[in-house]
């Protein structure tokens, strides 16, 4: 396995006693909360494996509702997260799963507010790394470790090609992509990681071509 910093080693700068179980969870807490693009009024989170057995003493559970909060892992505020999100009107629970999965600390992530609803499934992989594996029933493989664009679309001829030539004619270098569907000719999620920062304008430029259903952003 290669290193890029010494931080990948040590872990990141954080609030809690766990890389893994504490920043990885309020990571994978953030991305979910920058995908549903505001504060849920439910969240649910459902536990697996280690995450089920450990989430209290580890603080998993106030890490996790610390990212939905949009804290950052150094967050001072972080161990207070359940209790500000209840002040806040936030209805809150944790459920301990059973089944086995592929990756021990693996939570599911679902936020609800009025008719909006975002199912997401992450697992901290250690020293604070995430990876997001399922998004509202679509299979991706998203790192969270780089800016990243997310393209919900019809499953159309030419609809990649399209989406690849804007980011071209922006000058974006594309480092990940990859595209899962339900069914052919359905919708569609493309997920492509770049080198970098997503500005409005190439959102608003990939949001006017045709098929497409949603375009949305995730920053480093």
């Amino acid at each position: 396995m290669k290193y890029r910093t010494v931080f990948d080693i040590i872990g990141p700068v954080m609030v809690g006693p766990s890389s893994s179980h504490t920043a990885g969870a309020a990571r994978i807490g953030k991305v979910a909360r920058t995908l549903f693009g505001q504060e849920p009024k439910k969240a649910s989170f459902y536990l697996y494996g280690s995450f089920a057995k450990t989430y209290k003493g580890h603080g998993t559970d106030v890490a996790l509702v610390a990212g939905i909060l949009d804290f950052e892992t150094d967050d001072l505020r972080l161990p207070e997260a359940v209790k500000i999100a209840e002040k806040n009107g936030m209805d809150i629970e944790f459920i301990e799963e059973e089944a086995k999965t592929d990756h021990p600390n693996t939570v599911k992530v679902v936020l609800e507010k009025e008719n909006e609803r975002i199912e997401l499934v992450g697992i901290s992989i250690g020293g604070g790394k995430i990876e997001v594996i399922e998004l509202n029933g679509f299979a991706l493989k998203l790192s969270g470790n780089h800016p990243a664009i997310l393209v919900v679309h019809n499953d159309r001829f030419g609809v990649i090609a399209a989406v690849a030539n804007v980011l071209a004619n922006q000058q974006m270098n594309i480092g990940h992509m990859e595209v899962s569907r339900k069914e052919k000719g359905q919708e569609a999620l493309m997920v492509i990681e770049v080198d970098q920062n997503v500005e409005e304008t190439v959102l608003n430029e990939l949001n006017k071509l045709p098929h497409i259903v949603h375009v949305t952003k995730i920053h480093e």
